[in-house]
């Protein structure tokens, strides 16, 4: 019965932890992104680009180019994932910037260089850059009859008829500049403004209090809750009470709880970029930068929504209420099993199970990163841990490769989405990929002979373009049958 509450302690604390960090200044933007994207572009403009239809020397590229953009984990990049796809990009790019986007953006790439070094920040860019393409285009022909159904029932989503114009191109770019408000690491939006402290003499008892309930260890990664983050809890509890009220029938017309979720989401996000912190004498209170863009993007999304007309911003409104029902409970649930597991594992166990490069050691650091996700940007210094304790570079880089796209609460998520089968097929290739590269870099960091790198890689490239040629030949067969 103890280890049991143990392992219930554990999965309650890695969710409280998960749902009062920062994150939300990722998931809500992000939530509402989606619901833009499937209610307010024409499905033209995705296929334009994205299509299954483009040029592959055009959909895979642009694909990786719009995921280097966003610095995003593996949940946040989800619904994103899902708005491109419901809305019309073939299953092939839509994978590509669902496996780019967390590993291979832009300040993940200049955070693993200036922790782990120049030469791992460029071997990660390269591989994942060719892997996501490779893992597009395998996908793309394993389920080429499934893209061919998708791309024509795209045409019948609830929004088919919405137009672009100003108004939904500027509540875009809008809720897109908060999401790189919230998220981008610049000591311009970190700094404080002005700071006050409140005549909270119980702030300090509170975060003490939070600390013994949810106790973690910032070395190896984990956050705890403080008080800001408690208070992020409930804002986002009453989110979610309002919202059911407000959004649930919101087509039918708004009432006074859709005005009261909204304001919530506006107000949690504005709370997460504050900073809060417990002190003897009360609660320090800083406005910081990020106070003053993400609300800068706020006024800029209002003022453009409301030139929306009626049809699109409810229309909007119901397509990220949707999203959110379909994939943020599985979220949780993921969350939640992950603090369980993480329990049974100790890190320390990488130096006997990863401290070699061959096949099982990368398979362990893949698994490992499965089950040890940790929110975006936060897997570098993790990883810069796990070197310490006597991971090999090769492992080490298969669980850079994986961690930010393998969590456990991504791939139920990406279930909701694709389909068990197809979630599969994506995480399976994942695996094979990510053990390859931490193969590969291992070797050249160990000093074996490029030219046997290059025969390893010619053979794996080998089974692969015999796998493709089979699998195109079924197809041919499958058309003229």
């Amino acid at each position: 019965m103890t280890t049991f509450l143990h392992l219930l302690n554990g999965g309650a604390g890695n969710l409280a932890a998960y749902l009062a960090a920062h994150v939300l200044l990722c998931l809500l933007p992000a939530f509402f992104i989606a619901g833009a994207m499937t209610a307010l572009i024409p499905k033209a403009s995705i296929t334009r680009w994205l299509g299954r239809n483009a040029p592959y020397r055009v959909s895979y590229p642009a694909a990786a180019a719009a995921g280097s953009l966003l610095a995003v984990c593996s949940c946040t990049i989800v619904p994103l994932f899902a708005g491109i796809y419901k809305k019309g990009a073939g299953l092939g790019p839509a994978i590509t910037f669902l496996f780019f986007a967390p590993a291979g953006n832009i300040l993940a790439l200049a955070y693993t260089g200036s922790i782990l070094g120049a030469e791992f920040a460029f071997a990660r860019f390269v591989l994942c850059l060719l892997f996501g393409i490779g893992i597009g285009l395998l996908m793309a022909m394993l389920f080429w009859r499934d893209d061919a159904s998708h791309d024509a029932q795209t045409d019948a989503l609830f929004a088919e008829q919405a137009s672009i114009g100003r108004a939904a191109t500027g509540v875009l770019l809008s809720l897109i500049a908060v999401l790189i408000a919230g998220t981008l690491k610049l000591s311009l939006l970190n700094a404080s403004v002005v700071s006050v402290t409140l005549p909270l003499p119980w702030a300090e008892a509170w975060q003490a209090t939070l600390f013994h309930w949810v106790p973690f260890d910032a070395a190896k990664g984990e956050e705890g809750v403080s008080v800001q983050g408690s208070l992020l809890i409930v804002l986002l509890l009453l989110i979610g009470l309002a919202a059911w009220k407000g959004l649930e029938n919101i087509i039918e017309g708004a009432n006074r709880w859709t005005w009261i979720a909204l304001g919530l989401a506006a107000a949690t996000l504005l709370v997460a970029a504050m900073r809060l912190t417990a002190r003897p004498d009360g609660l320090e209170l800083a406005l910081t930068g990020r106070v003053l863009a993400v609300g800068a993007a706020l006024v800029a999304v209002l003022h453009c929504a409301r030139r929306l007309d009626g049809d699109a911003w409810r229309s909007w409104l119901w397509e990220s209420w949707r999203f959110v029902k379909q994939i943020f409970v599985l979220l949780v649930v993921g969350v939640f099993v992950v603090g369980v597991v993480r329990q049974l594992i100790q890190p320390e166990w990488i130096q006997g199970l990863a401290g070699r490069n061959d096949p099982l050691a990368n398979a362990v650091a893949v698994v490992f990163g499965v089950f040890m996700y940790f929110p975006t940007l936060v897997e570098v210094p993790v990883a810069h841990m796990f070197l310490d304790l006597g991971m090999h570079r090769g492992p080490l880089l298969a669980y850079l490769m994986a961690d930010p796209e393998l969590s456990l609460q991504s791939i139920l998520m990406v279930a909701a989405v694709i389909g068990r089968l197809k979630t599969f097929a994506y995480v399976s290739l994942v695996a094979l990929f990510s053990i390859v590269a931490g193969l590969v870099f291992g070797a050249w960091v160990d000093g074996v002979s490029p030219t046997w790198i290059a025969i390893g890689l010619a053979g794996f490239v080998g089974a692969l373009a015999v796998l493709l040629t089979w699998m195109l030949g079924r197809r041919v067969s499958a058309v003229h049958a």
